[in-house]
């Protein structure tokens, strides 16, 4: 049971039901996840899903690359709906299923695309550190170049504020998803933040 009431559109204020026929007049056609909280604050709803839309509409970052970020952020994160709604979008997007499961149980995804492993490695590296080293900044650097670098940063940031929304007010599960997908290891009953291991690459498990 979610530990927050929901505005529902008969219910809403003038302000509050503006926004909701943004969002569900917009990409997204409907209110779901962490909006359905934050929309006690029109205002803040409002700037939320304008942010949320440009970065995973509106970045040059591919939704294969950004989806694989997102889902590092629901794995470290432990965010069931957040994992939910975005392993079918990784998939969409063209995310190797295999890598998608292996991050799902905390595994070392093997990697045959080199870009792949080095969005991941930027990602893990950023949720469980706070930072990334030189050679993993440098990588992504190269890839996506400046622009593309803070985009897929402000992408790991946002999506780790709605993993935290969706889990802190006990947000449900879509209905399309009902089922938690996410094993939640505990520690004197409470959950920890799952560790992910670095990736292997196709070429690396080759080497000598």
């Amino acid at each position: 049971m979610p530990r927050i009431s929901f505005p529902s559109p008969e219910t809403m204020s003038d302000e509050q039901r503006a926004v909701y026929d943004d969002i569900v007049s917009g990409p997204r056609a409907r209110l779901v996840g962490p909006l359905k909280a934050a929309l006690h604050n029109p205002a803040l709803a409002d700037r939320w899903q304008k942010m949320g839309a440009l970065l995973r509409f509106g970045t040059s970052i591919p939704p294969r690359h950004s989806e694989l970020a997102i889902l590092v952020a629901a794995r470290r994160w432990n965010s069931q709906l957040e994992w939910a709604i975005h392993a079918v979008a990784a998939q969409v997007g063209g995310l190797p299923d295999e890598v998608t499961e292996a991050i799902r149980v905390c595994g070392a995804p093997r990697f045959s695309d080199a870009a792949d492993a080095v969005v991941y490695e930027y990602a893990r590296q950023l949720q469980q550190t706070g930072n990334v080293d030189d050679a993993c900044y440098a990588s992504v650097l190269q890839l996506y170049g400046e622009a593309g670098i803070v985009e897929l940063g402000a992408i790991i940031g946002y999506y780790t504020m709605v993993a935290m929304t969706l889990n802190v007010h006990q947000i449900p599960m879509p209905e399309e998803h009902p089922e938690p997908q996410l094993e939640v290891r505990q520690r004197d009953g409470v959950a920890v933040l799952a560790e992910l291991p670095p990736g292997v690459t196709v070429a690396q498990e080759a080497m000598p």
